[in-house]
């Protein structure tokens, strides 16, 4: 996959994390000997690993008053901590975690063990959206897999829809629209008509038929999402979240995969001042598709000065989706390197990723 060596873990020494790194011009995430990272300086980089099953998994849970509340509980607390300090701290709790809810799955019989198996088909859900955020995409495709899978097993069709539209925001994430758009339709298919889930699906569609190229589908599918917001069902579990902001925001990022940067650029503005603090990560990820709009539009300068913001926060939470975002927009500034602020953003970047030598 890279110089550095493939994904895993063995002894001390080959020990590897998935880190961003300069190759050819090009940030790419590879796999790195954490050896390395901590001699590089970027020691922040090194914090991800796979924990190892521990033989204890099954007794320490034993003195859980109410373990599916102290799973569930757990989960909504990485989830708080992802927004603040990003994913690579939070993974490997997160995994430890999941090996733990594995064992009392399997302890559990009937109406108990089902219930663990959906609970760990979330656990493995956000693993995956985690894995995908530190840009390590074989983890995210395998635990966004296994979600799947276990959804199935569960027999829960409104979970099976969710990771559905998951796998979507993957593929398309990963470069491969068509397979999202096949993958969000299926999502839509099995959502429940007049859900949440059914909008999260065809916001899905609709940004996978903008990478495509197809902007009169991608409107519709949008107006057809924030038709369908304003009647759909409240029921607090799936897509508590969504509101129009979040639509328009959605929207924007499909604008700019368009080439309609004006729009885009407006869409994002009014989104990070819409933000709460407590979304730190999303606020790097939309300052930095933010900074890619405005430099989209011509505005060098101010591009940098947003995309400088971003590196910030990407520095401290190691998001590949800002650092993804970040290197298109350090090849869209290379041609105006004399503008003001340029040459600064560009060497705040490189000061945040490994030079392999």
């Amino acid at each position: 996959m890279s110089e550095f060596g493939q994904a895993g873990s063995g002894g001390d020494d080959e020990d590897t994390v998935v880190v961003p790194a300069r190759i050819h011009g090009r940030i790419l995430f590879v796999p790195v000997p954490r050896r390395v990272v901590l001699a590089s300086g970027l020691a922040g980089l090194a914090a991800t690993a796979v924990p190892a099953t521990t033989a204890t998994a099954a007794t320490e849970l034993a003195d859980l008053g109410s373990p599916f509340e102290h799973f569930a509980q757990l989960r909504r607390v990485m989830i708080q901590a992802d927004n603040l300090i990003g994913p690579r701290h939070v993974l490997p709790a997160l995994q430890q975690h999941l090996v733990s809810l594995a064992v009392r799955r399997r302890a559990a019989r009937g109406a108990d063990a089902v219930a663990f198996l959906a609970l760990e088909t979330r656990y493995e859900e956000l693993a995956g959206w985690f894995a995908q955020d530190i840009g390590d995409e074989r983890a995210a495709r395998g635990h966004t897999a296994k979600a799947l899978d276990a959804s199935h097993i569960a027999g829960d069709s409104d979970l099976t829809a969710y990771i559905l539209g998951r796998k979507a925001q993957l593929a398309v994430d990963t470069g491969h629209p068509s397979d999202a758009l096949g993958l969000a339709t299926a999502a839509r298919r099995t959502a429940r008509a007049g859900s949440r889930l059914e909008v999260i699906a065809i916001l899905h569609e609709a940004h996978a038929h903008a990478v495509l190229g197809e902007g009169d589908e991608a409107r519709r599918a949008y107006d057809s999402a924030l038709t369908l917001l304003g009647s759909a069902d409240t029921d607090g579990v799936w897509g508590s979240w969504l509101d129009t902001a979040y639509v328009n925001t959605a929207r924007a990022r499909s604008l700019a995969a368009l080439g309609e940067y004006e729009q885009a650029a407006a869409g994002f503005d009014s989104a990070i001042a819409a933000l709460p603090p407590s979304y730190r990560r999303d606020r790097g990820v939309y300052l930095a598709r933010a900074a890619r709009a405005h430099a989209g539009t011509g505005n060098m300068p101010l591009a940098a000065r947003i995309g400088a913001q971003a590196v910030g926060i990407a520095a401290e939470t190691g998001s590949a989706r800002i650092i993804g975002q970040l290197d298109r927009l350090d090849r869209m500034l290379a041609p105006a390197a004399a503008e003001d602020g340029v040459a600064e953003f560009r060497a705040a970047l490189d000061r945040i990723v490994l030079h392999p030598a």
